[in-house]
C-alpha cells in the first residue's frame, strides 16, 4: 500500500499535485513540471523525498507525501517537514493517508528524529479532524511568513 516513490511515479504524482492545487483552490499557483520534481527528488542532490500510495487491487498510485529534513536547533536533531500529503478522494477512507502518516513517524522514530510538522488551511475542517484524531496538534503560537516573486527578489537586494 505505501512504498518510496520511483522515477516512474513523477507522472502520477505531479497529476496528484495538480488536483491537490485544485482543492485547495490555487492551481493557477502549482506551476511545478514533472522535469522539476524528478529533479528534486531524484537528481544528483535530492532536496525532497516521497512515498507513494497505491490501491491494493490495481498498484495504480492514488495518494502521496512529499517531505524533507528540516532541524531542530534547541532539540539538536532533524525533524521531517511533510510538504504535501494528499489522497484522492475516491480512495478516502481506505486508510491511505493514515498509512503515510505512520510510515513518516516510522521513519522519524527509527532515525531518532523528533518532529513531524506539517501546515493545514484554516479552513479544511476535513483534513484537521484527520489529523488531530491521530493525536496531532496546532502549534497556535506561531505564524508562517513566506517571500515569494518581488518581495523576494527585493529582500535579495537583486531588484
Amino acid at each position: 500500500m505505501i512504498r518510496p516513490a520511483t522515477p516512474a511515479d513523477i507522472p502520477a504524482i505531479h497529476t496528484l499535485i495538480r488536483e491537490l492545487a485544485e482543492y485547495e483552490r490555487a492551481l493557477e499557483e502549482a506551476k511545478a513540471t514533472e522535469e522539476q520534481l524528478h529533479e528534486a527528488l531524484f537528481g544528483s542532490h535530492p532536496a525532497a523525498y516521497a512515498h507513494v500510495a497505491t490501491d491494493d487491487a490495481t498498484g495504480t498510485v492514488i495518494g502521496y507525501a512529499i517531505w524533507f529534513l528540516n532541524f531542530s536547533t534547541w532539540r539538536g536533531v532533524h525533524g521531517i517537514y511533510l510538504e504535501d500529503l494528499y489522497v484522492r478522494p475516491t480512495a478516502r477512507g481506505g486508510g491511505h493517508g493514515k498509512a503515510l502518516l505512520t510510515e513518516l513517524a516510522r521513519i522519524c522514530v527509527e532515525r531518532g528524529y523528533q518532529r513531524l510538522e506539517w501546515s493545514v488551511l484554516n479552513w479544511n475542517t476535513p483534513a484537521i479532524d484527520f489529523y488531530q484524531a491521530l493525536g496531532a496538534r496546532p502549534q497556535d503560537e506561531w505564524t508562517v511568513y513566506r517571500l515569494t516573486d518581488e518581495a523576494l527578489a527585493k529582500a535579495s537586494g537583486t531588484s
